[in-house]
């Protein structure tokens, strides 16, 4: 992490809203920085939603290389590259390492500490935190804004507070049980703050699946096949479920597919559900069966088709005399009905956007307010892309909010 910043003296008053990875880093830099930090979280404890994440192995970031690494956030990437290149995974892997949760690169490229749970790691980034001085107070929740201040709801009432700077980082409106609910659109909407309203990312979709595949085949994977969408085409698998499908191959499709399903009310998945076997291959083979076998056995002894693919294609429409059952292997269509509802995914996409913000990540109608995590208008794959930014866009507000401070 770079030690750039001169310190100021005396200290100023920092508030951090919300205990996640951004307002942790954020306490984090001010605290090393000789500042006093009272950072605020509504639940019972802070870092709920990174305990969670961790719960079967904490992602904290990738290993690929940098210039593809940043390319996973999109049209976005413009904004969130200063902040990326301000702490990179390279840096991240350093902090994780320099608080004793040492970390490891999986076969994937993703990066986890040795322990791979999440719990280790938290532990002694808050009492670190705490030896810097800052103050974390939990079950409080902020309000609204108040005469240049803020309202915050304690156990003991409504408490109002006047830092010199404060840093947002409420998070998005996935996992709302966890902390982030997304509550803050109304009091920044009334304050004519500029915002993408909050919707799903990385999420699964809804299908109209038959009672079959309901009852038979939800929980089970649909593994090895080539799915297409918008200009893109990625190997992998997914899962089945009662409602419709989710896993990661869709979540990399997650953001192209609920955007088209606003514009036009329909989204279709192409699935190649035998990508290792041509088209040429799989008609010889189909050719070669007992006619008199079953639609089943013939599909299963010509490519190996898994039961839960064959039960795809029994899904479609009987074919018509000009169809053709290879295309359907190669060319599956995948209707998308709608996405998951946004407390049940992984993330969540919109937020505050870049125009109403500075380069620092401030408030161009509240001077002194910082905006930093998921609660910037971005959103990023699953396989560390998300955590990265949040630590990254954390502690790039920090830095501002530190030098707006200085320059006041």
């Amino acid at each position: 992490m770079r030690e750039t910043d001169k310190r100021i003296a005396p200290p100023a008053d920092f508030a951090i809203i919300g205990g996640g990875p951004a307002g942790l880093m954020a306490a984090d830099y001010l605290s090393r920085h000789g500042q006093k930090v009272t950072l605020y979280e509504r639940m019972p404890t802070v870092g709920r939603k990174f305990l969670m994440a961790g719960k079967s192995g904490l992602n904290l970031t990738h290993n690929e290389n940098f210039e593809r690494f940043i390319t996973r956030y999109g049209d976005r990437l413009p904004f969130l590259k200063p902040m990326i290149d301000g702490f990179t995974p390279t840096d991240l892997r350093r902090w994780a390492d320099d608080l004793g949760a040492e970390t490891y690169a999986g076969t994937s490229g993703k990066i986890f500490p040795k322990v791979m749970k999440a719990s280790p790691l938290l532990r002694a980034w808050i009492s670190k935190l705490q030896e810097q001085g800052v103050v974390i107070k939990t079950r409080h929740q902020w309000l609204r804004f108040k005469d240049g201040g803020h309202v915050v709801h304690t156990p003991e009432g409504e408490l109002f507070i006047k830092p010199d700077a404060t840093i947002f980082a409420l998070g998005g409106a996935s996992w709302p049980k966890l902390g982030s609910d997304g509550r803050w659109q109304t009091e920044f909407a009334a304050h004519s703050i500029d915002f993408e309203p909050l919707k799903p990312a990385n999420c699964g979709f809804d299908v109209d699946w038959s009672e079959t595949i309901k009852e038979r085949f939800a929980g089970e994977p649909v593994k090895t096949v080539l799915a297409s969408a918008g200009g893109q085409s990625l190997q992998g698998e997914f899962v089945i479920t009662p409602n419709g499908v989710e896993g990661s191959l869709i979540y990399a499709f997650s953001a192209y597919l609920r955007d088209t399903l606003l514009e036009k009310q329909k989204a279709v998945l192409t699935l190649d559900l035998a990508p290792a076997l041509s088209s040429h291959k799989i008609k010889e083979a189909l050719e070669r069966q007992n006619p008199k076998a079953s639609f089943s056995t013939k599909l299963r002894k010509a490519t190996g088709l898994s039961p839960v693919k064959i039960a795809l294609l029994r899904e479609l429409p009987a074919l018509l005399p000009h169809e053709d059952i290879v295309d359907r292997i190669k060319n599956y269509p995948l209707h998308m009905q709608k996405p998951r509802p946004i407390e049940e995914v992984i993330s969540s996409a919109g937020g505050v956007r870049f125009g109403a913000l500075n380069d620092d990540l401030m408030l161009r109608s509240h001077r002194g307010t910082f905006i930093a995590g998921e609660m910037l208008d971005w959103e990023a794959p699953t396989g560390g892309y998300l955590l990265t930014a949040c630590f990254a866009s954390g502690l790039h507000s920090a830095r501002g909010a530190l030098k707006w401070v200085s320059q006041s």
